[in-house]
């Protein structure tokens, strides 16, 4: 994991932020900016995990929160998060959040 976190470069363009509670950590939240030719300047959530016996608590909003005010400082002009279509929980707390959705599309990998 250490590797993989030396290797968001270049660092200005990617967050990590990591809620502690009692000396542990209950969760973590990543975010990157895009800078794409057919839209503004936007972040997006790669990845929110927070401890089950944590959930519902807070800490997911929060983390929420630093990574919107993170992207505003780095121009961004709005934020996505993409969640699979089984995580009916998720979805909730994101449209409570203020998210829409507003777009299903599926998705292809390719190993190179």
């Amino acid at each position: 994991m250490v590797q993989r976190i030396k290797r968001l470069q270049p660092a200005s363009q990617h967050a990590l932020f990591v809620a502690v509670q009692a000396n542990r950590v209950i969760g973590w939240i990543g975010v990157s900016a895009s800078r794409l030719l057919e839209v503004e300047p936007r972040a997006e959530v790669d990845g929110l995990v927070v401890d089950e016996a944590a959930r519902s608590r807070g800490a997911g909003k929060l983390l929420l929160e630093k990574v919107e005010a993170w992207a505003k400082h780095a121009g961004c002009k709005s934020m996505s998060v993409r969640s699979n279509v089984k995580r009916e929980r998720a979805h909730e707390f994101y449209q409570k959040n203020g998210y829409k959705h507003y777009k299903t599309q599926k998705a292809f990998r390719k190993d190179i």
